[in-house]
């Protein structure tokens, strides 16, 4: 196999990787306490 190549490869399974991530295990924002019930920006 060419180096070419296996860069290539490795760069997909890198973007494909931070996709997964990305999208599927996003983090739990914690609200602060003085934010009330509307978006005041504080997040």
């Amino acid at each position: 196999m060419y180096i070419q190549s296996i860069i290539a490869y490795l760069l997909v399974v890198g973007a494909a990787a931070y996709l997964v991530k990305k999208f599927f295990f996003k983090k739990k924002k914690k609200a602060a306490a003085n934010c009330g019930s509307d978006d005041c920006g504080c997040h």
